[in-house]
């Protein structure tokens, strides 16, 4: 699960050595990854809904007494913006949680995290709409790269169902989740909350919550999301303890250890993790259209940077 987004401003502060701080960043993304694992193996107990819902509010509550000095600035954001930080909050973190949990009923960890790779792109994309960000030539192609790598993961690799638009229902809710990070990212860009990214994640939490908290009653008036037995508890434990709010703690150690642009290059260790910890733990392995179209989202993302760096490494002193 990704974390919060951070400031695309946001500087390294002096002080923390860097193999402390990759360190930290490392742990977090692992935490992150272990999200999937624990929602996948609570899918059979637990309703999508019900996890979302108390993972948010559990994280929100272990998180707030950490944030005490800035309950002023917290107080003063909901009140002048309640509405704004609802929006935000449900975009990212209760549709984005929410469509997560329910792939997860249908598709396997490993494949959940492959496609959320694609969130740097879809933010991207949206950023170009909505913000008004050039794309240039290069990342819109990346984003067409990236594309093809997500069509041949949800066909299953198979052109006829490709043809004939016939796509898992499991990674269709992924790639919905992918697009709510993306505008949530761009959301919150737009915002400029103005208040640091701790307090923030607090403030998104308790939304995130608030917003979920009617899909929760609904999957409960379905007969869903209340059997919370030995393997729905320990995965709840996981999400809303090392996998919530310790994950999204270190996270924000990372970013101001390292800045912005370091840590969120970090990002794509997310993806390994999973599949890793799906291998071990689950007995889940990739699939050749896994890996294929893992091949192409790698390519679409790394093809602008790779072209942007090569005139500068062309020069020579003078």
């Amino acid at each position: 699960m990704l974390p919060i987004a951070h400031p695309d401003d946001a500087k390294a502060a002096p002080g923390e050595s860097l193999p402390i701080a990759y360190a930290t960043a490392v742990l977090g993304w692992l935490l992150s990854a272990g999200v999937y694992i624990a929602a996948k193996w609570a899918a059979p107990e637990m309703g999508p809904w019900a996890l979302c819902f108390w993972r948010l509010l559990l994280a929100c509550a272990i998180l707030l007494p950490i944030v005490h000095r800035h309950y002023g600035a917290i107080i003063a954001l909901i009140r002048s913006r309640s509405l704004e930080v609802l929006l935000v909050g449900a975009v990212g973190l209760t549709l984005c949680q929410g469509m997560i949990y329910t792939g997860l009923h249908f598709t396997n960890a490993t494949t959940a995290g492959i496609i959320m790779a694609l969130s740097p792109v879809m933010t991207m994309v949206i950023a170009r709409f909505v913000l008004g960000e050039p794309l240039g030539p290069w990342k819109a192609i990346g984003a067409l790269l990236a594309l093809v790598g997500m069509l041949v993961i949800v066909a299953h690799g198979d052109l006829r169902a490709l043809m004939g638009l016939q796509f898992s229902a499991g990674e269709l809710w992924i790639v919905g989740s992918a697009f709510c990070w993306g505008l949530y990212t761009v959301l919150l860009r737009r915002a400029k909350f103005g208040i640091p990214l701790l307090p923030t994640v607090v403030v998104l939490l308790g939304a995130g919550a608030l917003a979920a908290l009617p899909f929760y009653l609904w999957e409960l008036t379905g007969g869903g999301g209340s059997a919370l037995n030995a393997n729905g508890l320990l995965a709840l434990a996981y999400l809303a303890g090392p996998g919530g709010a310790l994950m999204y703690y270190l996270y924000n150690r990372s970013v101001e250890a390292l800045g912005a642009g370091r840590a969120s290059v970090l990002l794509y260790l997310q993806t390994v993790f999973v599949a890793l910890l799906a291998y071990l733990l689950l007995g889940e392995s990739l699939h050749d259209y896994d890996i294929w179209g893992a091949a192409f989202i790698v390519g679409g993302l790394m093809l602008p940077a790779v072209v942007k760096q090569r005139p500068a490494a062309s020069v020579r002193p003078q």
